[in-house]
């Protein structure tokens, strides 16, 4: 049985940028009768006074002010009007005060500039869109800016890359709140992929062939049905019919990712399917994503999702870990 989530809070603001607005609206404020348990409660808050204009020419009409900050449980800042804009002190305050009290906050692509700005992102790692990573950095010199993947989550801050990145990140969350079988099916409705791994490299313009990104595609499709494999880098150049050196230059210059890191994610993506869809156990599982132990298995899995094997599998197991066996120590 899932818990209830809590309310989410969607900041809205004059010179608004409607389509990570609307990314946000999506994914936590539609009814989702497809489900049987609790979804988000979800308001609109107004960041400035009077009526307030999202790019479009469209008017936004909020729920209530920044008081509503003070029951939600997770915050998201769309993308900021403009990066020199100064952020009214209030939002900053309000902000600080709902991480002190454990809210979760979630920026997309320029939003970063807000949390930045409260100073709660100081001494960790965070990203943005790529054209704006280095003013992040260079304007916020504590912040560890990342420029290379799609969203950083570091616990209650959770920031994403471009626009489109946002859906990834919010996806991201909608997975730690219940389990990715939930995630994949808000994907579904959306009507894109589950999941993308790889990172902002992807998208930055680089001098790679269609050819050699068209089989790098048919590569990656080919290692993900031989996931159960212990599948190695040359395994992937051979088939790709390249050098290792060269298939792992150009498979990281296409995805953000080394293969080896890409497969990781696979394995593991793989892994939280079947822990939280079937009754295998550890040993079961670790063979059939690939791994040639279960300590590596157990490990790889905690470093990607962050908790072992068997506690994922009590929070989205639907009850699966009090019966599957060989779990104890995962």
């Amino acid at each position: 049985m899932h818990s209830a989530p809590g309310s989410v809070a969607i900041l809205a603001y004059d010179g608004l940028c409607t389509f990570e607005f609307g990314i946000a609206v999506e994914i936590f404020g539609l009814a989702r009768p497809e489900f049987d348990f609790p979804w988000y409660t979800h308001c609109i808050v107004a960041v400035d006074p009077g009526p307030m204009r999202a790019t479009g020419g469209i008017r936004v009409l909020a729920d209530g002010g920044m008081e509503l900050l003070q029951e939600a449980r997770t915050i998201i800042i769309p993308g900021w009007r403009d990066r020199s804009a100064p952020v009214p002190e209030a939002l900053l305050t309000a902000l600080r005060q709902a991480h002190a009290r454990g809210a979760r906050l979630l920026s997309i692509c320029s939003g970063v500039f807000v949390l930045a700005a409260t100073g709660l992102l100081n001494g960790h790692s965070a990203t943005t869109h790529w054209r704006y990573s280095s003013e992040l950095a260079e304007r916020f010199p504590e912040i560890l800016v990342d420029p290379q993947v799609l969203y950083v989550d570091a616990g209650q801050l959770i920031t994403s890359a471009g626009s489109a990145a946002g859906i990834d990140a919010c996806l991201h969350l909608v997975a730690r709140d219940f389990g990715t079988q939930v995630a994949n099916s808000v994907a579904r409705r959306l009507v894109m992929s589950p999941q993308r791994t790889g990172g902002q490299a992807q998208f930055i313009p680089a001098p790679v062939s269609v050819a050699a990104r068209s089989d790098l595609s048919r590569v990656m499709q080919w290692a993900r049905e031989r996931v159960h494999q212990p599948l190695e880098v040359r395994d992937l150049a051979s088939e790709a019919a390249m050098s290792e050196r060269t298939f792992l230059r150009r498979f990281t210059e296409a995805t953000g990712l080394s293969p080896k890191a890409w497969l990781q994610h696979e394995r593991v993506g793989r892994a939280r399917e079947l822990l939280e869809g079937t009754r295998e156990n550890t040993e079961q599982i670790a063979e059939r994503c690939g791994y040639r132990s279960v300590e590596s298995f157990r490990v790889a899995f905690r470093s990607v999702v962050g908790v072992p094997p068997s506690v994922y599998r009590e929070r989205f197991g639907r009850g699966l870990a009090r019966e599957g066996a060989g779990m104890d120590g995962a």
